[in-house]
């Protein structure tokens, strides 16, 4: 057996190891040793607690409103079938297969916490399925987020044990078939382990440790979409002055005000009208850069602190604890991780607003500072890029919808025990869609801004955008100057999939 490359001790995984795990289906995990042998002291307490004869919920009782019914001691292993059976009830799109990755190997990091008490067995049989890529299906709705996401976790807690479906080459199959394949055998539940298993918040936090790395990728590329429009309709960079920001000293700003300089400097084109511009000021969208971009990093930041201490942490129920008690809580309210999404949404659609509007003055010969009208050569007899700006707006238009928060919308669950939920899912899915939304308008303002150097050439920018507009003008397939009318639909998507994927990331 290969050695795992991602080890798991309950308490250190990180959004890099997340990322890796859920986009790069070859990296294997593994379990830390000492982490393994912690549970095997935790399971024993569960055990000692059963014998006992005390009531636990989830062990010996049933679940939710159903908690002050007794089972038989005969019937505690399948009442956790039971369980995972009956609360397999997701429906819709089957989430992508990187996201139920995630899930997985988050599902796993948190089950090896000693205050989970199942058995080493049931983490090495989920990181077995893991290490196997066999990834189960997952309908994407049907989770409230609390008592965390019961219908994703039980979906694939029923691969697990050989009665649900996976995603296969050609579709949806039986699990059964695909663990036979793959020399695994179907895993069996003891008391306690259903329960722990689908208790939790992994799914809406897997899909926010994937949001916050992209995000992370689109604040930069989106910094230097800024720059490359600041130069392409010759504004000034005297509002990145580091004593402006140091006045004003919120994290994010200081951070975008200085990696706008950086790009900048050594500008041919700010040399070319440094003397002699009428303009005392440039528009918000490009003067207030540093301040917007500065609050959207923070939210962002934000985010990356809630979704780091949800990786770690103990959310299932009831919680074991090394002198023995047993105690029912409630870690896994997903509260925390639906208002971090709901935030994040926020911020993307902040960062996608400012740079439509920035890609509005390019367009514009009213506003772009002697560029052509609509970025063409031949006004009139060509559009340009006209339509360019009109999609950009689209997409902000829908994104200011999605930004409505999810984690205030609460339905009761479960016969008003479960009175207050926070719609994490919901959140995740909009915040989602908002990302991609912002990462088609950056594109946007890409393709405009660096059709606006070309027509101020031989001038050049500021080093730094030089080489974000090399790299775009060197993507395969190329995205040319525009030299007459051509669909833009293809460059923009060109360009969507390179900032997502980081390959116009100033900062890499």
């Amino acid at each position: 057996m290969s050695t795992p490359e991602i080890t798991l001790d309950g308490c250190s995984l990180g959004i890099p190891d997340v990322v890796r795990i859920a986009r790069d289906p070859g990296t294997r995990a593994g379990l830390e040793p000492k982490a393994r042998d912690a549970l095997f002291a935790s399971r024993r307490l569960v055990e000692q607690a059963i014998a006992s004869g005390q009531t636990i919920y989830g062990i010996n009782t049933g679940f939710g409103k159903l908690a002050s019914v007794r089972i038989a001691p005969d019937k505690l292993d399948h009442l956790q079938v039971n369980l995972i059976r009956s609360h397999a009830a997701g429906v819709g799109t089957p989430l992508p297969p990187e996201v139920v990755r995630a899930v997985m190997l988050l599902r796993a990091n948190v089950l090896l916490r000693p205050t989970s008490g199942v058995r080493p067995a049931l983490v090495e049989a989920l990181v077995g399925l893991l290490n196997a890529g066999i990834v189960p299906l997952v309908p994407e709705q049907g989770s409230v987020g609390a008592s965390g996401d019961l219908a994703p976790l039980s979906h694939i807690a029923l691969a697990l044990i050989g009665e649900g479906e996976v995603l296969g080459s050609s579709g949806a199959e039986p699990a059964a078939g695909a663990l036979d394949r793959a020399g695994l055998r179907p895993f069996r539940f003891a008391p306690k382990e259903g329960l722990a298993f689908i208790n939790g918040t992994q799914a809406q936090t897997a899909l926010l440790a994937l949001l916050v790395h992209d995000a992370e990728v689109l604040w930069r590329t989106a910094v230097g979409a800024a720059a490359m429009s600041l130069e392409a309709l010759r504004g000034t960079p005297a509002p990145l002055d580091p004593r402006i920001h140091e006045a004003r000293p919120h994290r994010g700003q200081v951070e975008a005000a200085d990696l706008m300089r950086r790009l900048l400097a050594a500008s041919e084109i700010r040399e070319s009208h440094r003397e002699g511009d009428p303009r005392v000021q440039d528009a918000y969208s490009l003067r207030c850069a540093p301040q917007v971009f500065g609050a959207v990093a923070d939210a962002i930041r934000f985010a990356r602190e809630i979704v780091t201490v949800e990786l770690n942490a103990s959310t299932d129920n009831p919680l074991v604890f090394p002198d023995g008690e047993v105690i029912s809580g409630g870690n896994f309210h997903g509260q925390p991780v639906a208002q971090a999404l709901d935030f994040l949404a926020t911020a993307l659609t902040t960062l996608q607003a400012i740079a439509e509007r920035r890609v509005e003055r390019l367009v514009n010969p009213d506003l772009s500072q002697g560029l052509p009208a609509f970025l063409t050569a031949d006004p009139g007899l060509s559009s340009g890029f006209m339509m360019v700006q009109i999609s950009a707006a689209s997409l902000v238009a829908e994104s200011r919808t999605l930004a409505m928060p999810a984690s205030i919308g609460s339905i009761p669950t479960d016969a008003n025990q479960e009175d207050f939920v926070p719609m994490g899912m919901a959140a995740a899915f909009k915040a989602q869609r908002i990302l991609t939304n912002a990462q088609r308008v950056v594109a946007a303002e890409l393709l405009c801004g660096a059709q606006g150097l070309e027509f101020l050439r031989p001038l050049r920018p500021g080093a730094g955008v030089e080489i974000l507009y090399r790299r775009l003008r060197g993507l395969t397939p190329p995205v040319a100057p525009l030299d007459g009318d051509r669909p833009p639909a293809f460059d923009l998507e060109r360009l969507a999939r390179a900032v997502a994927l980081g390959e116009l990331d100033p900062g890499d």
